[in-house]
């Protein structure tokens, strides 16, 4: 592989992941026990890239205080996109930075590196832009491409379901002319699209597709973030110490002799899991958790220095950072209609989302599909059968 730099684009929102956005970036949400960027980080390393730049811009320093310096060795400048104008506006910010052709990619999307190494070695190979294309039932929700002898015949925006079977994987390589074209690409509503751009570089036939069957996860919506955990468990992308198969367990952590883990499952550093406990199948736990005794946690995300007292049972749950659930709580799991800003979303496997620093003060019950925002306070008794908002208290 002949280009040494990478872009990683990290400076959105993500707010159709909204309330767990509401504190970091959706690259920094939870795919399994670490950050989705992370993830990509792992990617590029392992594909052989010297250098990582990295533009930020919602919560930077989430990204920045995280990662630091360097990762995995490799070095890493942060470039600000101070205003959400667009992925072609962003690439543009690391434009002072890159010298020669660039990998472009997103920052929130779980990739592997025989990806980024298809796309790396057609670019090489033929000196054209290359994009990698990935093969889904449902382009609908992604935007689908067309591909002849190995170009990019079309990109389709907004395509009907079961017209297409390739979507844009959002893992690009570039030459250096890739600055100049996105500045002579017009701007839709004051905005600069990387896909504007590439349409134009479409139609001029010079776009490589390189189809890829390799891991490609995304998260839109909360409920995913239970899919992201589900593949990366299932593919073995964790860092602590395999226990015994698909059980992988922080050498820090501390897992009672009579707590029960079902594969596959991980347990970060510092976590607790008590005894008479059911931990998994398909759980992360990130750092600092505690479960409790007599607990059940299944098919669900913990995020970092959640505690679970006593007695509870979470099923299809995904917790922010710091969360808190009382003794007795009970989650049963989806399927759910799930409110997502002023959208319903039919039959989606969640049994709840509850944000940073929400507390649940014991014996509370939710219904599947419901969105607790961060510092909501839930009093002991309480029914929780819709979203709940940032800082709200609910009482019996």
């Amino acid at each position: 592989m002949e280009i040494d730099t990478a872009v990683v684009l990290a400076a959105g929102e993500g707010t159709r992941l909204r309330p767990l956005t509401r504190n970091r970036p959706k690259p920094m949400l939870p795919a399994g026990n670490r950050p989705i960027l992370a993830h990509v980080f792992d990617a590029l390393v392992e594909a052989g890239v010297e250098r990582l730049v990295t533009v930020v811009g919602y919560k930077r320093d989430r990204v920045q205080d995280h990662f630091g310096p360097t990762y995995r060795g490799v070095p890493i400048t942060y470039v600000t996109q101070h205003k959400q104008l667009g992925s072609g506006h962003a690439l543009l910010q690391a434009r002072s930075v890159v010298d020669g052709p660039p990998l472009v990619l997103n920052g929130d999307r779980l990739i592997d590196a025989a990806t980024v190494e298809a796309v790396a070695d057609t670019f090489s190979a033929t000196g054209d832009p290359a994009l990698a294309v990935v093969e889904r039932q449902d382009t609908s929700r992604y935007g689908a491409v067309e591909v002849r002898d190995g170009v990019i015949s079309d990109l389709v925006e907004k395509p009907r379901e079961g017209d297409y079977r390739l979507i844009n994987g959002g893992v690009y390589a570039f030459s250096a002319d890739i600055f100049d074209a996105i500045e002579d690409t017009p701007r839709q509503a004051g905005e600069l699209a990387l896909t504007d751009t590439l349409a134009t570089l479409v139609d001029e036939n010079r776009v490589r597709g390189v189809e890829v069957d390799g891991m490609w996860v995304d998260a839109t919506y909360p409920w995913d973030l239970l899919t992201v955990a589900r593949e990366v468990l299932a593919r073995g992308r964790l860092v602590e110490s395999a226990r015994r198969e698909q059980v992988w367990i922080a050498d820090s952590a501390r897992v009672h002799n009579e707590a029960v883990l079902q594969a596959p499952v991980v347990v970060g550093p510092d976590c607790e899991v008590g005894p008479d406990a059911v931990v998994g199948p398909n759980v992360a736990l990130g750092a600092n958790v505690t479960v409790g005794a007599n607990t059940v946690v299944q098919w669900s995300v913990l995020d970092a220095d959640t505690r679970v007292d006593p007695g509870s049972t979470l099923l299809d749950t995904i917790t922010g950072q710091d969360v808190h659930l009382g003794a007795s709580t009970v989650v049963p799991g989806g399927p759910a209609d799930v409110q997502v800003g002023t959208e319903i979303f039919e039959d989606q496997r969640l049994g709840a989302v509850i944000a940073d620093r929400a507390r649940a003060r014991g014996d509370v019950s939710f219904s599947p599909g419901s969105l607790v925002g961060p510092n909501a306070t839930l009093d002991a008794g309480v029914t929780v059968d819709r979203n709940v908002s940032e800082d709200a208290e609910v009482t019996r």
